[in-house]
């Protein structure tokens, strides 16, 4: 199975770097895409001197944005599986086997990584506000999917085919991890989790801060819901 790490990096001159080295080391039989989303620090510089494999965008069009870009490069590029890798050291590439088991199996189209489903697996359980705000986002997801979901806003999470063409064509960028996985929930689409270990963030600031957890948490719900209404009408039609 041909299969592609998508990294999605904002301002990543700490971690970058490091971050390639690692999936470098851990696989050679693993593709990967650096998509450098209108960086304004030293990432492009970094990526072009090392001869990384990357997509430079102009202008910064968030995370959902740059996602889309990589798996519209995993579809034009005929790939079976895809992977969302955060850029900051936060994703362990030793997990990779474990969100792609079920995918490989057939047995779900997306598996997301997950530090809450094990908390032995994983020692960084994020802060409280963080975890909080995951279980509330959980409990909506869970209310109008039927599904439970721990950890709705991990960026560590597999595809498969099928879903690598839906998200090319169509991917939120306001809140994507959650949204998107809604949409593939409503959709009929199976939704799998894994317990993976996740380290702090190695250098850099996060883009959302402590102040904004409450306000993100709030919108993100209302986002699930409008989302999981408007996904059953179009259905229907």
């Amino acid at each position: 199975m041909k299969v592609l790490l998508i990294i999605p990096a904002y301002n990543e001159q700490e971690n970058i770097l490091s971050t390639v080295k690692k999936i470098e080391e851990y696989s050679k039989e693993i593709d990967y895409i650096v998509i450098n989303d209108g960086s304004t620090d030293n990432t492009e510089k970094i990526l072009t001197e090392n001869k990384i494999n990357h997509i430079k965008l102009v202008n910064n069009l968030g995370i959902g944005g740059a996602v889309q870009t990589g798996y519209k490069y995993a579809y034009e590029n005929n790939y079976d599986i895809a992977i969302q890798f955060d850029g900051d050291g936060q994703h362990d590439v030793n997990y990779v086997p474990n969100i792609c088991e079920s995918i490989i199996n057939g047995q779900a189209d997306m598996c997301i990584g997950t530090r809450y489903l094990d908390k032995t697996e994983s020692k960084f359980q994020s802060t409280f506000m963080r975890r909080l705000g995951a279980k509330i986002i959980s409990i909506f997801i869970r209310i109008f999917t039927g599904k439970k979901i721990t950890d709705p806003t991990s960026g560590f999470r597999a595809v498969n085919k099928n879903v690598i063409e839906e998200f090319s064509k169509n991917y939120p960028t306001e809140y994507p991890e959650p949204e998107s996985t809604v949409s593939l929930l409503v959709n009929g689409y199976r939704v799998q989790e894994a317990p993976v270990s996740m380290n702090e963030r190695a250098g850099g600031v996060s883009s959302i801060r402590f102040f904004k957890t409450v306000d993100y948490m709030i919108k993100v719900v209302l986002a699930i819901i409008i989302d999981s209404i408007s996904f059953r009408r179009r259905r229907k039609k």
